[in-house]
């Protein structure tokens, strides 16, 4: 089966009901995608499927081939950043960084479709994806200036 993951095609010799994490992960390398719950529900494993958040964790890929799949490796580099990827950076939004990728992913979605988001869009768009540190904060101030929005530090 081919596989167009972050701009290239690859072949997978898989079973076509395989997940997408583990073919991302163990045939490709790809290690942005992180094995959370197994179930959808955390969001670590999220990536970009023509654009829109998904689960990777439960998408078999019989149902990838022909879409662009972007991970976290595909948006930017170490060098150069997305503009996502920056801003959390500079919110230092991570403690154990385990849910960052799909925090960073669930965000470029929502900005793809919504440049511009409120407080509450973004907050609505990432509540399914979980954070067990409690860097929620940072994670909205980065998600907020990600969308070009710099929030005060509140008490």
């Amino acid at each position: 089966m081919r596989l167009t993951v972050n701009g290239r095609n690859h072949d997978v010799d898989a079973a076509p009901d395989t997940a997408l994490l583990y073919v991302l992960r163990n045939d490709l390398a790809l290690n942005g995608p992180k094995y959370g719950c197994g179930l959808g529900e955390c969001g670590a494993c999220a990536v970009l499927i023509d654009g829109v958040a998904a689960r990777a964790c439960v998408i078999p890929i019989e149902g990838c081939a022909g879409r662009n799949i972007v991970t976290l490796e595909g948006l930017g580099s170490r060098e150069h950043p997305d503009a996502v990827q920056d801003a959390f950076i500079r919110e230092q939004a991570a403690q154990c960084g385990y849910c960052l990728n799909g925090m960073i992913i669930t965000t470029k979605a929502l900005l793809a479709r919504n440049p511009n988001p409120s407080e509450h869009e973004v907050l609505e768009a990432l509540r399914y994806n979980l954070c067990r540190c409690g860097a929620h904060i940072e994670i909205i101030r980065a998600a907020m200036r990600a969308a070009g929005h710099v929030l005060e530090a509140r008490d």
